[in-house]
């Protein structure tokens, strides 16, 4: 085969490729993606789904993304912080059990509500989840979440407890060591920049005070992370502008 024509599979993602960072330009499409992510909000619709039975809380595109990069990088702990119904959790216990061997899910939540634990702790999936109610930032917590992670090849970790600015930074300074090179830190919710401000009128974070304004205080200080734009550049309609970030050193 000449040196020029593409393998069929290398050209389809090649193509991909171009696409994605063609669109990654297209302004008006940026503006017309947030304008229906503020419409649809008004029903509440990233609560509109389940997975395996449980609430997971995320746009669809989301949950996409978070499949690809677990199956390309194949963890061997997902550590997540926040829980609520449990969904998410379950997503990725339900990943690593396709994924086989001996994998699992850390998740912590301030407080694990009775009704939401009941119904994991039911779950088929529950098997490859561990749960631990306190802070994420409690140093007794991250001792027990550390002690789980020794001897991991390959550890993920997101991000998806309080939203506020410095509760946020603190969980990306303890928890990034914690990320093994070549895998992922996920932060959610770096949308909440991009609402109107006052939007979130009884909750704690705002327009300067949110999930996107922590990670850029982040990345200033640590250069062991890259933005995964090819990634971030597809979502459009997303909870995470720029929340995919790699590790690379």
């Amino acid at each position: 085969m000449p040196n020029h024509v593409l393998d069929p599979v290398e050209a389809f993602f090649e193509e991909r490729r171009h696409a994605i960072a063609d669109m990654a330009k297209d302004e008006e499409l940026k503006r017309k993606s947030l304008d229906w992510m503020l419409h649809a909000d008004q029903y509440k619709y990233t609560y509109n789904f389940n997975w395996m039975g449980r609430p997971i809380i995320k746009f669809p595109s989301d949950i996409m993304l978070m499949q690809e990069i677990i199956w390309d990088i194949k963890p061997d702990l997902i550590i997540e912080t926040g829980i609520a119904h449990g969904g998410s959790i379950v997503f990725s216990a339900s990943m690593l059990e396709l994924l086989g061997g001996d994998r699992e899910v850390v998740a912590v939540d301030i407080d694990i509500r009775q009704h939401n634990r009941e119904k994991i702790e039911a779950h088929p999936m529950n098997k490859r989840i561990h749960m631990i109610e306190g802070s994420s930032t409690d140093p007794a917590v991250l001792d027990r979440i550390r002690e789980r992670a020794k001897g991991k090849k390959c550890v993920m970790v997101a991000l998806d407890s309080l939203h506020t600015h410095n509760h946020v930074l603190d969980e990306m300074r303890l928890y990034a060591p914690l990320v093994t090179v070549g895998s992922y830190l996920v932060l959610p919710d770096t949308f909440i920049e991009y609402f109107p401000k006052g939007y979130y009128d009884n909750r704690p974070w705002d327009v300067g005070n949110n999930p996107m304004t922590a990670l850029r205080a982040f990345m200033q200080e640590n250069d062991d992370f890259v933005i995964d734009t090819e990634r971030c550049n597809k979502l459009l309609i997303t909870e995470g502008f720029d929340g995919y970030l790699k590790r690379i050193k």
